[in-house]
């Protein structure tokens, strides 16, 4: 999982045991496996119990990173009662079914693929009736594996306005808020678009876990506007540069011509369940106590970490180099973890991601320190358009890189942070992990 980066035998097993703790405590098929139960043909997920002999048909449709494993374990928690069932996960994210097919799609810009399967699902969907009971399995990545252009609005118009909206530095939540109103399915337009019962499951990659945002919210009410989506185009400067037919919709959702998203308090929803089964918090947790179990002084920062990646890995320099310096907050030695989900404002036309990036802005700031390492780790193994999980670096890094001719200011200038760790071999390699609860930052003292 660690590559060479991390040369103490200690500091990488100490890494790999904490990384899996945490993987583990979010296993999307374990989680999927807690909360569903069918018994005496009842149906029971979480607290909400559905007697199948009031439903005709058991339909299974989802779209997500951890979506696949999600579809095993309901096959296996239900097994032939499923009817059908359509999911969409990310290209080498597929999972072996029997019931429900799994289609592969493109994260984070759509693609044809996510297009058909989305053409796909909506039309499943729609053949359902009253006494039909559809289960929806939502993971990160569902807003743009099913990217489900609203009316006027083509594929390439999804996929320059994502791609403008991934190099601005928007937050996930203002992301989906636009995405929201150039869609036919999310922010609670799928749950509209069928007459059945409906239960989410949902495994969230979202801070604060809210329901509106995760996959963008496709079950769940949406307070977001029209409005809203232009201010967040108008505040990231990309309102002229999206597609004219984007602002088309977005005007005339605004002059009340488009009737909005489904709101808080719609009728629809009273026949809709979310659940949700994991979250950041339940990983960095899991890593915390198996920090406490290495005999390692704990200390958790913060669950919600979001701002721009740069600047969270100013933070833990300076506290590396207060509990280097000073032993406190925590005395060696000791382990200090975040989770959450920071951003990065891309001005450079290099290839990283946001836990590389932190990492490599981090290498700056602990140089010279011994015995101290600092880990950004993605969750779902894919951090940005990259094939790994993110990147640890310790006081010694700069000093390699400048053996190696790298110049990291320039590196992380151009956001270039993923060849840079592949030539020092500093990267987390685990492939897709089948789980996607945000990213875990760590700092490990010795």
């Amino acid at each position: 999982m660690i590559q060479a980066g991390v040369s103490q035998p200690r500091a990488r097993a100490l890494f790999e045991a904490l990384f899996r703790a945490g993987l583990q405590a979010v296993d999307p098929y374990a989680a999927v496996c807690r909360q569903v139960r069918f018994r005496s043909g009842q149906l029971t997920i979480g607290s909400q119990r559905y007697p199948l002999s009031q439903h005709q048909r058991l339909v299974v449709v989802g779209a997500g990173k951890a979506s696949g494993r999600m579809a095993q374990a309901l096959e296996r928690q239900v097994g032939a009662r499923i009817d059908t069932g359509l999911v969409v996960v990310k290209y080498g994210h597929g999972a072996a079914t029997k019931k429900i097919r799994i289609l592969e799609a493109g994260h984070p810009v759509p693609d044809e693929a996510g297009l058909r399967a989305s053409r796909a699902m909506m039309a499943l969907i729609g053949t359902l009736r009253p006494d039909d009971l559809l289960i929806v399995l939502l993971s990160g990545g569902a807003s743009s594996l099913l990217p489900s252009p609203a009316a006027g609005i083509t594929l390439r118009d999804k996929q320059l306005t994502t791609q403008l909206l991934l190099r601005s530095g928007a937050t996930i939540q203002e992301m989906n808020a636009v995405r929201k109103h150039v869609s036919c399915a999310k922010g609670g337009q799928l749950a509209a678009a069928t007459s059945a019962r409906v239960a989410s499951v949902i495994l969230s990659d979202v801070i604060g876990n809210d329901l509106g945002t995760i996959g963008s919210g496709p079950t769940a009410p949406d307070p977001t506007t029209f409005r809203d989506a232009w201010r967040i185009l108008e505040q990231y400067e990309v309102a002229r540069k999206v597609p004219a037919s984007v602002r088309r919709r977005l005007e005339a959702g605004m002059k009340k011509s488009l009737p909005e998203t489904p709101k808080a308090g719609a009728a629809l929803f009273r026949r809709v369940n979310n659940l949700i089964i994991g979250d950041n918090r339940a990983a960095v947790d899991a890593v915390a106590k198996a920090a406490k179990r290495k005999r390692l002084q704990t200390l958790v920062l913060s669950t919600t970490v979001i701002g721009e990646a740069r600047e969270l890995a100013k933070f833990f320099g300076a506290m590396a180099r207060e509990i280097a310096l000073q032993g406190r907050p925590v005395a060696r030695p000791c382990c200090v973890i975040a989770g959450g989900e920071p951003t990065v404002t891309i001005r450079g036309q290099g290839t990283g991601g946001r836990a590389q990036e932190f990492a490599l802005a981090a290498s700056m700031e602990i140089a010279g320190l011994s015995n101290v390492w600092v880990a950004g780790f993605a969750t779902d193994g894919t951090d940005g358009p990259t094939s790994v999980a993110g990147a640890v670096v310790d006081g010694e890094t700069v000093a390699r890189a400048r053996r190696a001719k790298l110049d990291l200011l320039s590196v992380l200038q151009d956001n270039d942070a993923y060849p840079c760790f592949k030539k020092l071999r500093a990267h987390i390699v685990t492939g897709p992990t089948g789980t996607n609860v945000n990213d875990l930052y760590l700092l490990l003292a010795l």
